[in-house]
């Protein structure tokens, strides 16, 4: 007798995606209750799977799933949000490949995370039709970044001395990667690996991290305040994760590139890999507002 093949339904995103066999592809997805799985979806890269046009990279999906002693099988698959406002913008696909490839390296398989799924899709969201240009997506960036760290049990200490526990004060402190925070400068000062890190960028760094994001949202660095960010936490994801994430260097290349500035379908524009007004906190404030 035939053994029963079982089946179930699941939302995903698919956040990557590789040629399998002649006419397969394997599928890394993120879905709400099964967490990060991989799946085949046999001969969707024939032209024509009536598949292909649903598991396209950063697709909201429904599938229905047959198991299978390997990688189960996804027998049907429609799209729920295809994000393609997203899909036209250079800057915007950078960033989406950026949020997707974080939470593959931080997730994994088969463990439930439905609030990384909810993050996740916020994240497709708002670069989809949220953020009005560079600046903001890459606050938004920084925002995500802190909060995925927060849901995986990963978020530095920003608001006491990993040392003493005493509440950091607006004095410049000292920063430990590897520690996972920030030092007062009386631990901090003699501290192998310790960094100083100013009053204004670790202030940010608290502001974005207490709050949602609807609450930065339009939110205004200066250029030199949100690359220290930027550069704090890039370099901490670093050290957690042990390594760089490829979309993080197509995002800085789109930096220096004109075609960082153009919209899919623009001359000499590819792809180069498979509000209100806010003012920033005062360096000089106590640190009451972000407490």
């Amino acid at each position: 007798m035939a053994e029963r093949i079982h089946s179930y339904r699941t939302r995903a995103v698919i956040l990557r995606r590789r040629n399998y066999s002649d006419a397969d592809r394997i599928l890394t997805v993120f879905t709400p209750g099964f967490g990060k799985r991989m799946l085949i979806a046999k001969g969707s890269r024939k032209t024509t799977s009536r598949k292909a046009g649903h598991l396209e990279l950063f697709n909201h999906v429904s599938l229905l799933v047959a198991q299978a002693r390997s990688w189960d099988i996804i027998t049907e698959s429609v799209t729920v949000e295809s994000f393609l406002k997203l899909r036209g913008d250079l800057n915007s696909i950078s960033r989406a490949a950026y949020v997707c490839e974080l939470v593959d390296a931080f997730t994994a398989e088969d463990d439930e995370y439905e609030a990384v799924w909810e993050l996740l899709l916020l994240g497709l969201r708002n670069l989809d039709g949220g953020p009005g240009g560079v600046a903001e997506a890459d606050l938004f960036l920084r925002w995500f970044e802190l909060q995925l760290l927060r849901l995986m049990g990963f978020q530095p200490e920003l608001f006491v001395c990993l040392g003493c526990g005493e509440g950091l004060q607006p004095v410049e402190n000292f920063l430990h990667l590897n520690a996972g925070g920030v030092f007062c400068p009386q631990c901090g000062r003699t501290m192998q690996g310790a960094e100083p890190v100013n009053v204004s960028t670790l202030k940010i760094l608290r502001h974005i991290a207490r709050n949602q994001w609807d609450a930065l949202n339009g939110l205004q660095l200066t250029h030199a305040s949100a690359m220290a960010v930027e550069s704090v936490l890039q370099r901490y994801l670093v050290t957690i994760l042990e390594h760089r994430l490829k979309s993080t260097d197509f995002i800085h290349r789109l930096r220096q590139s004109p075609a960082g500035s153009k919209k899919i379908g623009d001359a000499g524009a590819h792809v180069a890999f498979r509000g209100s007004s806010h003012s920033p906190p005062d360096p000089e404030d106590s640190f009451k507002e972000v407490d």
